[in-house]
């Protein structure tokens, strides 16, 4: 049977695609839904046996589990500052970075280097600043202020939680809105200088609605990084003082692996995230199309 030309290149399109469709069915898809059957369960992660328990994970998780209602809400306020801070932060630096004529690799290299280190030796790095670098520069010049209990203190942990982090995401993000920068014409920013117009107009009436997808794809990117976020905060805290700055990650992985062992129970946890993530993000995706297309 000859096939059309339509037909061989799908086929074509199928066999380049298939190995990494494969691949994702193997180990997120399958995995996934294992983690949804396992949450209707008490299985402890060990025992052969386990009882079905049907929704009762996720009711306990939902009204009696403290702990885990806390660390949703410390996660929604993280997410809530790495959002608006690493985006802005982030197109700050892309714009700086394009307007320098000189060093745009060297300060390229620079600002994204901490992406490179794992978070888990970043945040071991802060560590260190944090409890013997910054109190030793407060105690030797005039930023008395630095001289604080950035681990200890709920208060401050947090904000120490928030550089970390920031440190190590921004670049990525910037790179994404540098790609974004390079693609707005010049010949329209010239004419609109021609015009008249500064660079701030120039920039939000030309090169910032041209770049908004690029913006939406940070705003997606950083919702998912934050609400996983995970590493900064068992190396800075492990979750502490107490349990004032554990995060949904590190809750779920304390129940399943550190403490209770109720994997069932963990993964109850798990898929109420996932529903959290997923509808924020297709509130948020909607949203920013809709405003792409406005502009």
């Amino acid at each position: 049977m000859k096939l059309s030309k339509s037909k061989k290149k799908k086929l074509i399109m199928l066999a380049f695609v298939m190995p990494a469709l494969i691949f994702y069915t193997a180990f997120v898809l399958l995995p996934a839904s294992g983690g949804f059957w396992y949450s209707l369960t008490n299985w402890n992660g060990l025992n052969p046996t386990y009882k079905m328990v049907g929704l009762s994970n996720y009711v306990e998780a939902l009204t009696d589990d403290m702990y885990f209602i806390n660390s949703l809400l410390f996660t929604l306020k993280f997410v809530f500052f790495m959002v608006l801070l690493q985006n802005t932060i982030a197109l700050l630096l892309a714009v700086l970075v394009e307007s320098r004529q000189k060093s745009k690799g060297l300060l390229r290299t620079i600002f994204f280097m901490p992406n490179m280190i794992s978070m888990i030796i970043g945040g071991f790095i802060w560590m260190f600043i944090f409890t013997e670098v910054l109190p030793f520069i407060a105690a030797n010049t005039i930023f008395k202020f630095l001289d604080q209990s950035w681990i200890g203190n709920p208060n401050f942990s947090f904000y120490a939680i928030l550089i970390v982090s920031l440190w190590g995401g921004v670049g990525y993000i910037m790179l994404i809105y540098i790609a974004a920068l390079q693609g707005v014409p010049n010949n329209l920013k010239e004419a609109a200088r021609i015009d008249g117009a500064n660079d701030f107009q120039i920039f939000r009436h030309i090169t910032l609605p041209m770049i908004l997808p690029a913006i939406t794809v940070g705003i997606f990117v950083t919702l998912n990084s934050s609400f996983k976020v995970f590493d900064a905060v068992y190396a800075l805290t492990g979750g502490g003082p107490g349990r004032s700055t554990q995060v949904i990650a590190l809750n779920i992985f304390e129940e399943a692996f550190s403490m209770n062992n109720r994997y069932g129970y963990a993964s109850a946890k798990a898929m109420i995230l996932f529903t959290i993530v997923a509808l924020i993000t297709v509130v948020q995706l909607s949203l920013m199309k809709k405003r792409e297309v406005e502009l």
